[in-house]
């Protein structure tokens, strides 16, 4: 094998990172984040909710609905790989299933003036909510795209380590 040859084999990371410690970390933060979201929507955040403005508790109405979507989206990604890493599904039917969820972008920009004054509570959750959205995106893009073309980089080993510091949001695996 020449040394061309070896360079561009490159591996393919999606099913390596879910076999990882750091994705135990990653289930495990997400689906505690899910729990936090869930437990905040029915308590404080009921009485939080009750207390704003009308314009404000709009916002609020339609932020909970969008992170609660987001968090179901995210709780289903992680079970497919959980059930992946443990046999009980193939990567196939989970690949499957995965087509049904869409990864977008958060929409920031449609937040409007109102969203400053949803409680800070509500603010840190969606700010936190769209962090684990965006590594799990991250992540179901590298499974999606498969090996990167390596004949495009001198360092494909360095591109594949920038990818999972990326995907990992650059916390050393957290």
């Amino acid at each position: 094998m020449t040394e061309n040859e070896k360079i561009s084999e490159t591996v393919v990371l999606g099913p390596r990172i879910v076999a990882s410690a750091a994705f135990d970390t990653l289930y495990r933060d997400g689906m505690q984040l899910v729990e936090e979201v869930a437990a905040y929507l029915d308590g404080p955040g009921r009485s939080d909710s009750r207390a704003l403005p009308r314009e404000v508790s709009l916002v609020y109405a339609t932020e909970s609905m969008r992170l609660t979507t987001r968090l179901m989206q995210l709780a289903s990604w992680l079970l497919l790989q959980r059930a992946v890493k443990e046999g009980e599904i193939t990567a196939e039917q989970a690949r499957s299933e995965k087509h049904k969820v869409r990864f977008r972008p958060a929409p920031h920009n449609e937040r409007g003036a109102e969203f400053d004054q949803l409680p800070g509570r509500m603010r840190d959750l969606i700010s936190r909510g769209d962090s684990m959205y965006a590594r799990i995106a991250k992540l179901e893009a590298m499974d999606r795209e498969g090996p990167s073309k390596s004949e495009d980089s001198p360092n494909a080993v360095a591109d594949q380590l920038a990818r999972l510091n990326t995907a990992f949001g650059g916390k050393g695996g957290k």
